[in-house]
């Protein structure tokens, strides 16, 4: 990957790699969750352990390959664990529950001691080839590096998804050496092992062969995340849900979307978002951990860790950050950026505005232009503004300050004192005009010779 960031933490579908694998062995009722850790082992248990608290970390030793890393995994289990061992990689994102329990019935079904997921592809390079015997049993898997030319032709692969019996499992892994081109312990040897005893060895083929493809680089990392993307877009279409573009729609793994919302083009749902039933969102919209009421209306919007009610219309060209709370049928308009805040059912700030740390009522109007003023220097204050507020034009609150209900301000009015409820609050100067002083002060612009013309005019 040449990156600092361990390859099985590169995210897609609002996850790391290998939390879609944990994610997926979780669905299928694991009764214990291993993960294997080696290179970058402290990023990889801290960033996993909180939001999979059930796993379990287990040390690889300096002995490599995919054998010793299944070996010190069976070592940590309960000694008389005697069910199946599913062994499923980091780097295979797409494989999902109901892919992997069918490979579990039927290896239960066949009663073998081992089962292989494997695929047909047209290019089977990199990949491990199955080598089966003239009744199309498996025979053996084939490392690239280890493959004879006839060998090398094959074109069924190596998925790396396996399901073995444990007691098998421990008994063969122990025969297993290095002698092989890469000096590394290969599970592949198991099988092997297994039909020179006699041992049942079973492979599924899969027709989903996307869907057992690993990541080695980020340009299969973006084609597994487009494929992904593709998968979980398709998912909420047939759940009821308009997508009118897939192709520039992005949807998260965690994201949640109700029947009848309809996403426009270039419009990202990220992480837990959840969509309400009949909503609009998009075009040009990015969402990350937000919550969309029903019916509402989200146009060419940048917004985190917001609620924005039922109803409710935002946009086009808002920001929206973490800890804004738009009410029912509220609106945030164009060119308006919000923060901490709160803003009461039917409330409204229409556009050209700066809301931060302020609580709103309910039927508010600000007029264009307002800011809450709530930074000193040193610390952050907060505007309360009480229900059915109508403000003027180009108002700044300086925090902390309180609008009592049904409180008004003029146009420009800077609020440094509370308001009480139902006054008027004014803080402009009276106006004074200089006759004269552009002709006098601008001499030979086009403003002053605009001037003599109305002056000769009136």
């Amino acid at each position: 990957m040449k990156s600092r960031l361990p390859k099985v933490l590169h995210p897609i579908g609002g996850r790391p790699l290998v939390g879609h694998v944990l994610t997926t062995a979780g669905r299928l009722g694991a009764d214990h969750i291993e993960v294997v850790v080696r290179h970058e082992r402290d990023t990889v248990v801290a960033t996993l352990s909180e939001a999979y608290p059930d796993a379990i970390f287990v040390d690889q030793d300096e002995i490599p390959g995919t054998g010793r890393a299944v070996q010190v995994a069976l070592d940590a289990l309960p000694g008389d664990f005697d069910g199946d061992v599913l062994v499923l990689s980091g780097d295979v994102p797409l494989l999902d529950a109901d892919a992997l329990q069918a490979l579990l019935d039927g290896h239960r079904a066949a009663s073998a001691a081992a089962t292989v997921l494997t695929a047909r592809v047209p290019d089977p390079s990199g990949y491990g080839r199955i080598v089966r015997d003239d009744s199309g049993a498996v025979l053996r898997i084939v490392e690239q590096k280890d493959a004879s030319a006839e060998e090398a032709a094959i074109d069924e692969i190596n998925s790396g998804v396996y399901v073995f019996r444990a007691p098998q499992l421990r008994t063969y892994l122990a025969r297993v050496d290095q002698n092989n081109a890469q000096g590394e312990m290969y599970l592949t040897d198991v099988i092997g092992l297994l039909r020179e005893a006699k041992e049942a060895v079973a492979a599924e083929i899969t027709a989903d062969a996307v869907a057992t493809f690993g990541i080695n680089d980020r340009v299969q990392l973006a084609e597994v995340g487009r494929e992904l993307n593709a998968r979980i877009v398709r998912r909420w279409q047939r759940e009821g849900v308009t997508v009118v573009d897939p192709a520039t729609t992005w949807i998260d793994d965690d994201a949640t979307l109700a029947p009848d919302v309809t996403i426009l083009p270039n419009t990202h749902i990220l992480r837990a978002t959840t969509i309400g039933e009949g909503a609009i969102v998009g075009p040009d919209t990015s969402l990350v951990d937000c919550e969309v009421g029903e019916g509402a209306i989200v146009r060419r919007t940048d917004a985190t860790l917001a609620v924005i009610g039922a109803g409710a219309t935002v946009g086009p060209f808002s920001f929206l950050r973490p800890g804004t709370v738009l009410g029912a049928k509220g609106k945030i308009g164009a060119f308006v950026e919000t923060k901490n805040s709160t803003i009461g059912e039917g409330s409204k700030v229409p556009h050209l505005s700066y809301i931060g740390d302020a609580n709103i009522g309910t039927g508010v109007n600000l007029g264009a232009g307002a800011i809450t003023a709530n930074y000193d220097d040193i610390t952050k204050h907060r505007t309360e503004i009480g229900d059915e507020v109508h403000t003027g034009s180009h108002n700044v609150f300086v925090a902390p300050v309180r609008l009592g209900a049904g409180a008004k301000t003029g146009a420009g009015a800077v609020i440094r004192k509370d308001v009480p409820a139902g006054a008027l609050a004014l803080s402009v100067a009276p106006q004074r005009n200089v006759d004269g002083w552009v002709e006098k002060n601008r001499a030979g612009t086009e403003a002053a010779n605009a001037a003599t013309r109305a002056r000769s005019a009136e």
